[in-house]
């Protein structure tokens, strides 16, 4: 509860709750990935390269939520173990596009299980249509925060008088 001063109410901050299930879902992820000798961000990159063939590792990153160098590193060991191939020579520019191996496609095709079992953990108390509304409303929540209104203040403006600055949360 809040002591009357600045704050939040965690107990009904959406923020909060979306960090705490975000968090949640991370560790169920970790724990049925772990046994399977992967990360959450290697299950990602396997999960993106089996839906679109041939990204870079640029694109990776993005997808994966990761840094291009995370990325570059996680992708030599995935080419070690043999779970995805990158030409060597650039076939045009720099960017090496990545394919997975069959071996990549067997060690994800045991992933995808995991990870689909632990959703539906997840959403089990959640009927068809409320969980429909919630992807709905997930989304509507990402792109009020990842694409600003028209009408939103110029970068090189300062925000106006009535403009409330946001907390630095890291949720």
């Amino acid at each position: 509860m809040s002591q009357g001063g600045p704050g939040i109410e965690l107990d009904t901050s959406l923020g909060y709750m979306l960090k705490a299930a975000a968090s949640a879902l991370h560790s169920a992820l970790e724990a049925v990935l772990r046994p399977l000798g992967m990360t959450i961000t290697h299950y990602a990159c396997l999960e993106l390269l089996a839906q679109r063939p041939g990204l870079s590792n640029s694109e990776l990153a993005r997808g994966a939520f990761v840094t291009r160098q995370s990325m570059n590193v996680l992708l030599q060991a995935l080419e070690r173990q043999g779970l995805v191939v990158r030409p060597a020579p650039a076939p045009v520019g720099r960017a090496l596009p990545t394919e997975l191996t069959a071996r990549g496609r067997r060690q994800l095709t045991m992933a995808s299980a995991a990870v689909r079992r632990v959703e539906q953990d997840m959403l089990a108390n959640l009927d068809v249509s409320e969980q429909d509304q919630l992807r709905r409303l997930l989304t509507a929540c990402i792109t009020a925060l990842t694409e600003p209104p028209a009408s939103a203040t110029p970068p090189d403006r300062p925000p106006g008088p009535g403009h409330v600055a946001q907390a630095a949360t890291a949720w």
